[in-house]
């Protein structure tokens, strides 16, 4: 019992950071149906604004809001810098401003900061435990489990009750016709990278929290994370990218505990050996999403 409470809490957790950033990624292939490579250039965005305002002695909570929003306003730099210039002329074009605007960043990060890790200041409350019906476990993982339901809502509110949700819906199932109803793109298009922005910064928190620092590299996991999840639930279906983050999540705390201690080195290869197997059986993902429209 104790074993299945920790293995439930693990998951949850883990879930919940995976959802959040396949989300993420998928809110702006959905109108575009282009993958941003730079996603993972976000996490490592907020890790460093930690990093630089750690110093001065404000409260970790404005820290922390301060380099959130320092990941939406790299969300949208994104859009302007790597996207909108060539987004109407090619999709090789774009893979290939993303994957510059990445380098871009890590390499301003290795020139201006440091290629070593830096310590990212955290509250007392990611290194402390709590005992629940016998299994003691980090307050970090309640946390996590608890804003990723608590944004995953929000989320859910937004798409489905407000003006721009519904705007963001209507072109991702068809961009061309919602341009020309009146959806304004740009606006549009701008939302979607704010949106990446804002998950990649709350999921920034608890993930350099697990690794207490942070490097040039870091946001290479997570966008690989992100990529595998969407892929598994559906690249255009918003769902989909909740429902795969879970799932690989579970696949990933599943051969943690079943795994030989012997064998836990080799654990990526098995999992990439079960996703093989899911997308054989479903590569269309397993949500199918909206019918999509151009891309321009």
């Amino acid at each position: 019992m104790v074993g299945l409470i920790q293995f439930i809490i693990d998951f949850l957790s883990l879930g919940g950071a995976y959802a959040l950033m396949a989300l993420g990624l998928v809110i702006v292939y959905g109108i575009l149906k282009l993958v941003n490579f730079a996603y993972g250039e976000l996490i490592m965005v907020a890790g460093y604004t930690l990093y630089l305002v750690g110093g001065t002695g404000m409260p970790w909570i404005f820290m922390a809001i301060i380099a959130i929003l320092m990941s939406v306003l790299f969300g949208i730099l994104t859009d302007y810098v790597a996207f909108r210039p060539v987004r109407a002329k090619s999709v090789t074009a774009v893979l290939i401003t993303s994957f510059a605007f990445s380098t871009l960043l890590q390499n301003g990060a290795l020139l201006f900061i440091s290629p070593r890790p830096r310590n990212i200041p955290l509250p007392d409350i990611f290194t402390e435990t709590i005992e629940i019906a016998g299994v003691i476990t980090p307050i970090r993982n309640l946390l996590t489990i608890a804003t990723a339901v608590i944004s995953l809502s929000l989320f859910t509110w937004l798409m489905r009750r407000t003006v721009i949700g519904i705007a963001m819906r209507a072109a991702a199932t068809h961009f061309t016709m919602a341009r020309m109803l009146g959806v304004p793109a740009n606006l549009i298009i701008t939302s979607a990278f704010a949106i990446s922005g804002l998950l990649a910064g709350i999921v920034s928190m608890f993930w350099l929290g697990r690794i207490g620092a942070v490097t040039p590299g870091i946001g290479l996991e997570p966008l690989l994370i992100a990529f595998i999840a969407t892929v598994i639930g559906g690249m255009r279906s918003l769902q989909g990218a909740v429902l795969g983050g879970f799932l690989l999540a579970f696949i990933d705390t599943g051969l943690n505990y079943t795994l030989p201690q012997d064998l836990l080195k080799f654990r990526d290869a098995f999992t990439f050996s079960l996703v093989i197997l899911i997308l054989l059986w479903r590569p269309e993902g397993l949500l199918k999403g909206p019918a999509s429209g151009q891309r321009t």
